[in-house]
């Protein structure tokens, strides 16, 4: 009569410890699945949303796309992995001056991840003619915004040419061989400061690979350019998280 027993004891056992390696391994998923937060730091490459009429940016993009507007992409966003939140802070015309205001306030817990784009507006403002210190001046300025930002990793995104490389589509009123020279220059600088702390994005080389439809309001990102830029961020976003 004892041999049920001790059968059933042993079944028990091994319940238990079947249950133990259960609740071990979804442990191991929920620590896998701890909260990612997506920031976003600089200017209107990030912060397009008002030039189209989905109000959509990258950033949101990358965290939960949008199936409906961008099938293609379904499955494809930090959500679709686990669980995901943006903190928004570029804004539409900045210049690398604007960057230490991003920060302010910025409480940064748990998994996170640092997207930055700037530059584009500091050609416009003057450095697209830029022949002495300024460009220096400039990537001084990011080397010292990145090296203090407090997030880790650090995804930076170069300048796209909204010419798409053809000089009959110059808007700047600056001879085409000076503009390109020092938007070579200012993508060099982005680089260099990108291989020193995170990754470079070339969101330059891709736009080259685009058209018109990419662009609105002249430069700035339209809904087709916003998905474009949040293409060339996501095998590194996703490839973080």
């Amino acid at each position: 009569m004892m041999t049920p027993f001790r059968s059933t004891r042993r079944q028990f056992i091994r319940t238990i410890a079947g249950e133990a390696g259960v609740l071990a391994l979804l442990g191991c998923v929920r620590r896998e699945q701890a909260m990612v937060t997506l920031y976003t730091f600089g200017d209107s490459i990030l912060d397009c949303g008002r030039y189209n009429e989905y109000g959509v940016h990258p950033g949101q993009l990358l965290v939960r796309n949008d199936d409906r507007l961008f099938p293609e992409f379904q499955g494809q966003d930090l959500q679709s992995q686990g669980t995901a939140r943006l903190e928004h802070r570029a804004q539409d015309g900045a210049t690398v001056r604007w960057l230490p205001s991003q920060v302010q306030g910025l409480q940064v817990e748990g998994q996170a991840i640092a997207l930055i784009t700037i530059g584009g507006n500091d050609l416009l403002g003057g450095l697209i003619r830029d022949s002495g210190p300024g460009i220096t001046t400039f990537a001084n300025d990011l080397d010292t915004f990145v090296q203090q930002l407090p997030i880790r990793p650090i995804l930076l995104g170069n300048v796209y040419d909204p010419t798409l490389g053809d000089d009959q589509r110059n808007f700047s009123g600056v001879d085409p061989a000076i503009a390109r020279t020092n938007l070579r220059r200012i993508n060099t600088a982005i680089q260099e400061i990108a291989t020193r702390y995170g990754q470079l994005v070339d969101i330059h080389a891709h736009f080259l690979t685009g058209d018109p439809s990419w662009f609105t309001a002249t430069i700035e990102p339209s809904l087709r350019g916003a998905s474009e830029v949040r293409r060339a961020f996501l095998p590194y976003v996703l490839g973080k998280s």
